[in-house]
């Protein structure tokens, strides 16, 4: 009798135990001849119990540590912003911090962490994020050239980069109806999808740039490779260029200081596609176009590429950041407002670097009668003198200078007879779109070091402890810039 009084308690305190779980986990019949009746596994560890608990208790458990891993997952996003804030100010002993430019760069990286965390709180708030209009395809956050002709911008400055102060805009930007994943590379490189890049066959036609050269291949591929010399002349181009610097061929650029190079107006990339196996890095930039845009069809063979005009701002990258710049009937006209784009150019280009320049402005003796195109043609020649450029080859539309790698060379020019050297205040390292500027920058960085005194590639990609003293810092905070493109350009298209 007592035995089966214990027995009866027993199965009263279990079916209690019962009765409290299933106030969120409904319970779960067992086999009477199983230890798991006792919540106990053979094992001698309590069982799980949220595996008798119901699919819609377990999604909501599932839900709640999502959420709380998500905002975990922002504040260490803000605490490792700020602490890399308050390490690059005590290293750089505040004048980074107070420059202007970087200051707006941390506020924006601020602000955009928090929009992540906004859109990351839950499936309820993720259900207000749709679809956006078909006319956003598209849409790039910042460049709006109707918006800027309607506020009165003109002669290229409608190209320039704009944000707006408005709310933004959270919707998915939809992809092309009949997008189709590229090809893998290599292959990728040469053939893309008509389909997944908005061009007419008219902009095809009409292009003028060497390096836009392509052809159509069962009208649903784009080929930018052709057996024809007189169709892609590419691999002649870059040798002839390598030639006019003093080297074999362009397999030699990266003896001779050049790995890294800024192609302006790029076409649609077939210039840095093509050095790319001569183990070149080349950066494609050219103003926003709403069709036939040389920047998505480069992005879509799988090269470098960006938007950007410097009509009246500093192109996006620190001062003598590049090898080689290279513009190949880009369209600018480099001896407009008193040589201050070719100034710009400078500013960007590492001492000893080269400026290749591709115009038919260049080829002076197809307009010995034309004295319009002659005094054109003499302001940039003379200008690059000024500048401490020594031209060292014309041949046919092309002209080749190179930088001048001593910094003496300014002192020794004619007074008033070039740009001045900038002053500390503005020989600064922020990159964020300032206004040109019409002297020459970079003299005072520690980073004026010639191309042929740096180490080759590969060797140049480990960096010994000197060199980290004088690029340290600085590759800190490049990489925290193109950290804040990528957000805000992750979440400008959102």
């Amino acid at each position: 009798m007592k035995v089966k009084t214990d027995k009866e308690d027993s199965e009263k305190n279990r079916s209690s135990d019962h009765t409290c779980l299933s106030f969120k986990f409904p319970s779960v019949p067992f086999p009477d001849n199983s230890s798991s009746k006792h919540g106990i596994s053979e094992n001698g560890f309590a069982s799980d119990t949220f595996s008798a608990g119901s699919p819609r208790s377990r999604h909501k458990l599932t839900m709640l540590v999502l959420k709380l891993s998500l905002v975990l997952i922002v504040v260490l996003a803000l605490t490792g912003s700020f602490l890399w804030t308050i390490s690059i100010t005590t290293s750089s002993r505040g004048q980074i911090f107070h420059s202007h430019g970087y200051r707006r760069l941390y506020e924006q990286l601020v602000s955009d962490l928090w929009d992540i965390g906004e859109l990351s709180l839950g499936p309820a708030r993720l259900k207000e994020v749709e679809f956006c209009p078909l006319e956003y395809e598209n849409h790039v956050p910042c460049f709006n050239v109707s918006e800027s002709l309607a506020l009165g911008y003109s002669d290229g400055e409608e190209y320039n980069r704009r944000c707006g102060h408005g709310l933004r805009q959270n919707c998915l930007v939809p992809p092309p109806g009949n997008y189709r994943i590229p090809l893998r590379w290599p292959t990728g490189r040469d053939i893309i999808w008509v389909a997944n890049v908005k061009i007419t066959a008219q902009e095809v036609l009409s292009s003028g740039s060497l390096t836009k050269r392509m052809m159509m291949l069962e009208e649903e591929q784009i080929s930018f490779r052709s057996a024809s010399l007189m169709f892609d002349g590419v691999e002649d181009y870059s040798h002839q260029i390598a030639e006019m610097i003093g080297l074999r061929n362009e397999s030699n650029f990266i003896q001779a200081g050049v790995r890294t190079m800024l192609d302006i107006g790029c076409g649609y990339g077939s210039f840095g596609a093509h050095l790319f196996s001569k183990e070149i890095l080349t950066m494609c930039i050219a103003s926003y176009e709403a069709s036939g845009s040389q920047v998505q069809l480069t992005l879509e063979r799988g090269l470098p590429a960006m938007i950007g005009s410097f009509t009246s701002k500093q192109m996006p990258y620190p001062y003598l950041s590049f090898d080689m710049v290279h513009c190949a009937r880009c369209g600018i006209d480099w001896d407009q407002k008193d040589g201050i784009l070719l100034i710009e150019v400078d500013r960007v280009l590492r001492p000893g670097g080269y400026f290749v320049w591709t115009s038919p402005l260049t080829n002076a003796q197809r307009f010995l009668r034309n004295k319009e195109m002659q005094k054109r043609w003499n302001f940039v020649r003379n200008f690059a003198e000024n500048l401490c450029w020594e031209m060292l080859s014309q041949q046919d539309e092309t002209a080749v200078w190179k930088k001048t790698s001593k910094k003496s060379c300014y002192a020794s020019r004619k007074p008033g007879s070039g740009p001045s050297i900038c002053s500390k205040r503005h020989d600064g390292e922020s990159p964020y779109y300032r206004p040109l500027e019409a002297c020459i920058g970079g003299t005072q960085s520690s980073r004026w070091i010639p191309i042929k005194a740096r180490t080759t590639w590969p060797s140049r990609a480990k960096l010994n402890s000197s060199e980290l003293q004088i690029y340290g810092n600085f590759y800190v905070l490049l990489h925290g810039f193109g950290c804040k493109i990528s957000l805000n350009q992750h979440l400008g298209r959102k």
